[in-house]
């Protein structure tokens, strides 16, 4: 099924999406090899009334693509949540199952494509097809405030949903771009960047979580100045 176009856009995709035919086929084949997990478009996570919107990449295979919420299941969530509970954007536990009693505070996350890609790797067309999601769940808070792209491809993603430049806000770790005519409450909406907290990167110390912890904080600065 593929969303209809005319009136207000969906800030989230129907579980039967077909936008996309190769990921709609590889979660077909994913959900006769894994019954019981979520295999469908994960869904955002959070406050409808979040002044911090994070923006990931794409549901993990055995990481969101199983628990059918973001960043639920894999290291990059415990990494994520952690840091989240630290700078008060979490109250309960987080157990890596969605059952568990975790409220984001203040705080949402998605992705930039919502069905999981082979090998963690979404096409250009893929990313470009799932972008009315991203940019009509940005539109759907109202008090957004500050956008956290945790890797430059949902920085770019990010940043063609905003109707910004590439060449004129480019990716850098804790990078901050201010979006032009985004005013709410008399404040202008910020997009901050951070190097994706995967297992990868922190194996390979291109993020520390001093680093990413230093993200939040100037978020945190930002938002309660």
């Amino acid at each position: 099924m593929s969303p209809s176009r005319p009136g207000k856009p969906l800030a989230e995709p129907p579980l039967d999406c077909t936008l996309c035919p190769r990921l709609a086929i590889y979660l077909a084949d994913t959900r006769i090899q894994h019954p019981d997990w979520y295999n469908a478009p994960v869904p955002s996570f959070g406050d409808p009334r979040a002044r911090l919107l994070i923006v990931g990449l794409a549901p993990g295979i055995a990481g969101a693509n199983r628990t059918g919420r973001p960043f639920t299941g894999d290291f990059a969530g415990d990494l994520l949540y952690e840091t989240l509970d630290k700078y008060g954007f979490s109250r309960g536990s987080y157990s890596s199952r969605p059952d568990d009693d975790l409220e984001l505070v203040d705080c949402m996350i998605t992705n930039a494509v919502r069905c999981v890609p082979p090998q963690n790797k979404p096409n250009g067309s893929e990313i470009k097809t799932c972008r009315r999601f991203l940019e009509a769940r940005i539109e759907a808070l109202p008090g957004l405030a500050v956008i956290l792209a945790l890797g430059r491809i949902a920085h770019d993603s990010t940043v063609s949903a905003l109707g910004l430049k590439r060449s004129a806000t480019p990716f850098g770790h804790n990078a901050h771009h201010e979006v032009p005519g985004s005013k709410c409450d008399g404040q202008e909406l910020v997009l901050f960047d951070s190097y994706h907290c995967s297992r990868y990167n922190t194996n390979t110390r291109r993020l520390t979580p001093q680093m990413f912890e230093q993200v939040f904080q100037d978020i945190r600065v930002f938002l309660d100045g």
